[in-house]
């Protein structure tokens, strides 16, 4: 067990460390974590035989869920809402037509059995969502005409379609669907699916709009119970459970709900958790001994996918809506493959009614060459298309945002005798740069205006630029017992180290902003504001 732990330790500091590398040198940080399970794989250096599928599938299908939900959760609505239209025919129709095509491919030029070449087909027709955040944000792509939310929703969403069709394939596979049978299943999918969802969502809202919770952390909690919910309770019924997790998350994720910035952090975190799993889990399970015997088929199906089917996909759904023909290349280059198409492959493996492992190696390789080419080359491939918008921020289209934004608050408390009680604001010499957004007064918010009067017991809301740089400023505390020799002392007495300042000290509950005649206490805290060479992965 103790070993266990500490290989899992080794394996997640990798993963982290390899993150910041991979994202250094422009290549997506899946490919990293897919190679770091190959080289503990069986084939890799440290030889650990992992081929129970069965186990597999259910992990990665665990880890999907949030992937999907927070596919939804970090999704800002406001933005996407002027290319839904177009996102929604991409992620249903579009996953259809990819489906198609490349079964059809299959068939007629790798001469597999239609059934089994659409099934490749449905199992390949989803564009990866982590992938392409994770290029979108870590290179800042700002596209020009929306590119960017377009992308979002259609690979956040078009994973619960080509799921669909993978099941219904399955299905077919094993047993004679008729009409009715075909037709209920997807109207069982989409209907129950799209209804849990939107219930589940708004009760979820309600509660965490309505219900303190009595520890910091449980509204998170809480959150993850409703994401393993909305995908369980459709599934009972034939529903379609990555699609309600999806609605879930995108309707919890444009509500006004209490510690939002802090649910999209855990969720952040934990979707990046979730990613490193299925990777490298999905390395470990693969033997790249037998990559090699797949690889020319994948090649085929790859080189078919990126330069025929995904731009015959774009030109037919989005040429309706006039979209530029640079916009559609670089939606066609975009089509990422990724975890969704490894994790439904597996669903085939494991099915009854196919049993056939060879589909994971060939979707492997597959994803394997969309992410090392597509992926690094998205950057290059943008700004060939001309579709850098240097007047955009990819970072709108994400939910958190606000998090991201160069804008920070503090407040300022008037008493004491404060040199600006009883001044109108335009008399007061503030520091440049900052702004008073507003005033709190006895309860009531005043917004303030330059012949507003300050007033002793006032607080200022203070707005100003958050500090962005990279000297390794830190913040240490020090405290002080009953022995030390600060005691008694006002702080410009007091020996601190070059190049630190106390900038607070916590005092019996109270937090106190300190000058040079502060006397110290016993039992005070000083918050120091220092510089330190530290190692850091930046």
């Amino acid at each position: 067990m103790t070993l266990f732990l500490l290989i899992s330790a080794i394996i997640l500091i990798a993963c982290v460390i390899g993150s910041k590398l991979s994202t250094r040198f422009g290549v997506p940080t899946l490919v990293f974590f897919i190679g770091l399970g190959m080289l503990f794989g069986s084939d890799g250096l440290f030889k650990i035989h992992f081929e129970d599928y069965s186990l597999a599938e259910k992990i990665c299908s665990a880890a999907l869920i949030f992937i999907m939900f927070y596919g939804g959760f970090g999704t800002k609505w406001k933005t996407a809402r002027p290319i839904a239209k177009q996102a929604v025919l991409l992620s249903t129709f579009g996953v259809f037509i990819t489906a198609a095509l490349t079964g059809i491919f299959c068939h007629l030029v790798l001469g597999l059995p239609p059934l089994e070449g659409l099934l490749i087909g449905a199992v390949l027709s989803s564009t990866d969502a982590a992938s392409v955040f994770s290029i979108l944000r870590s290179q800042k792509l700002n596209l020009k005409y929306n590119t960017a939310p377009m992308l979002e929703i259609e690979s956040g969403s078009n994973d619960p379609c080509a799921y669909m069709l993978t099941i219904i394939l399955l299905t077919s596979i094993g047993s004679s669907l008729n009409f009715f049978d075909i037709s209920y299943l997807i109207f069982a999918q989409f209907a129950y699916g799209i209804i849990m969802g939107v219930v589940l969502a708004f009760i979820a809202s309600w509660i965490l709009k309505n219900v303190q919770f009595g520890e910091n952390g449980f509204d998170s909690i809480f959150l993850v119970a409703i994401a393993l919910a909305a995908y369980a309770l459709p599934s009972l019924v034939d529903g379609n459970g990555y699609l309600s997790t999806y609605i879930a998350g995108i309707i919890l994720g444009n509500q006004n709900i209490p510690k939002k910035k802090n649910l999209v952090n855990f969720f952040d975190a934990f979707n990046g958790m979730m990613q490193m799993l299925i990777f490298f889990l999905l390395g470990l399970l693969v033997s790249p001994s037998k990559l090699p015997y797949y690889f020319v088929p994948a090649l085929f199906i790859a080189i078919f996918l990126t330069f025929i089917a995904r731009p015959i996909t774009m030109a037919i759904l989005l040429s309706p809506f006039k979209a530029p023909l640079n916009q559609q290349l670089i939606m066609s280059w975009a089509g990422l493959r990724g975890a969704a198409s490894i994790v439904f492959a597996i669903v085939a493996v494991v099915s009854p009614n196919y049993a056939d492992d060879s589909i994971f190696s060939i979707v492997f390789c597959v994803v394997l060459l969309s992410l090392l080419f597509q992926g690094a080359l998205l950057p290059s491939a943008s700004k060939h298309l001309n579709m850098i918008d240097e007047h955009e921020n990819v970072l709108k289209t994400f939910n958190d945002y606000t998090d991201e934004n160069n804008i920070h608050f503090t407040c300022l408390e008037l008493n004491n005798s404060h040199p600006w009680i009883n001044k109108q604001i335009r008399d007061i010499g503030s520091i440049p740069g900052t702004l008073i957004a507003a005033i709190l007064r006895k309860g009531a918010t005043i917004t303030p205006k330059g012949d507003t009067f300050l007033r002793d017991g006032d607080t200022l809301i203070i707005c100003a630029k958050t500090y962005q740089g990279n000297d390794n400023i830190t913040l240490n505390e020090i405290n002080i017992d009953s022995n030390n020799e600060f005691i008694g002392k006002k702080l410009r007495d007091i020996d601190i180290k070059k190049d630190s300042l106390v900038v607070l000290i916590q005092r019996n509950g109270v937090d106190i902003i300190p000058d040079g005649d502060t006397i110290l206490e016993e039992k005070d805290t000083l918050v120091v504001f220092s510089q330190k060479n530290l190692f850091h992965l930046a």
